[in-house]
């Protein structure tokens, strides 16, 4: 894993709308973005940066890329990250929201065959703070510290890094790993990158309702993780089987169709399952965001005595 400020970084899909926003504050944080890929846009510049028409062509000009970050269409997802790792990039954060399943399945194979690192879909990407912003964390939020956050929710990711920020308590890393239904690295994926982290000394999990991350999660630190963690799940008050994603697309659904948790098929992992599941591995749960800085201070004094 190579998430620092030498890192060389691919923008695809500069030219669509988060993308030639995202970009340009991406660079301002220091983030080496050494060129971008839009088909149809090759010769184009989107603040200083070339823009190309293929993977390919801005490898064979720049060289040799670390992560490749991704804005493009959700159908044109996999299309990309299939040109990406022909190219021979091994860090791919895909921030498109509702990328189709069966390509998803299709590029995890893809992914786990090449050795290559997926963050996402949906997901908000990685920051490493004082050095690299991959994404569209608002990084203004973050400090450098001693904390990894990994997160299903983009926008609780920042609340809770702003919590920590407010108390002194900086981060080490910080990613959203995605709330589509099919997304590349998963919890363990990352406690287990956090647990070798040097700059990491605490680690903050923030998971939500559906799925079985968290309960898989508790699980594997209970059995491996030597580092403390904290837990916050959000979605106590969600329809039952819903998974989150963001939660304006829960609410405009319900407007749209007229209908409330009716439609919504119910689910055993439920908040409750997953909260049990951290409290019997022995993980401190937050009822709510803004306790959490006190129980990173509780297990950080517990870890120094």
């Amino acid at each position: 894993m190579n998430f620092t400020a030498t890192s060389k970084v691919l923008i695809q899909g500069i030219t669509e709308p988060l993308g030639s926003a995202y970009t340009p504050l991406m660079t301002n944080y220091g983030t080496r973005v050494v060129a971008g890929v839009s088909p149809g846009c090759g010769g184009q510049k989107i603040g200083g940066i070339l823009v190309f028409d293929m993977v390919e062509q801005a490898l064979a000009q720049i060289g040799p890329v670390d992560t490749t970050v991704l804005f493009v269409h959700p159908y044109q997802t996999l299309d990309a990250a299939l040109e990406a790792i022909a190219a021979g990039i091994r860090h791919i954060i895909i921030i498109t929201e509702g990328v189709p399943p069966l390509d998803m399945v299709h590029l995890l194979r893809k992914a786990e065959a090449t050795e290559t690192l997926i963050v996402g879909p949906t997901s908000p990407g990685i920051i490493v703070p004082g050095q690299v912003l991959l994404g569209t964390h608002p990084s203004e939020f973050y400090t450098p510290g001693p904390v990894g956050i990994i997160s299903r929710s983009g926008t609780l990711t920042y609340e809770v890094a702003l919590e920590l920020t407010r108390c002194n308590l900086g981060q080490s890393i910080s990613v959203g790993i995605g709330s589509d239904a099919i997304v590349g690295s998963s919890f363990s994926q990352w406690l287990q990158i956090l647990d070798e982290d040097e700059n990491t000394e605490v680690i903050v999990l923030i998971g939500e309702i559906g799925g079985d991350g968290e309960e898989l999660a508790a699980r594997y630190v209970s059995e491996a993780i030597d580092k403390p963690v904290v837990a916050y799940i959000a979605g106590q008050h969600a329809p039952r089987g819903k998974h989150l994603g963001h939660a304006s697309a829960i609410i405009a659904s319900q407007i749209a169709t007229g209908i409330q948790d009716a439609v919504y098929v119910p689910d055993s992992s439920s908040v409750e399952n997953k909260i049990a599941a951290m409290k019997r591995a022995q993980i401190p749960v937050a009822d709510r965001p803004s306790q959490i800085p006190d129980l990173v201070r509780q297990v950080l004094v517990r870890k120094s005595a």
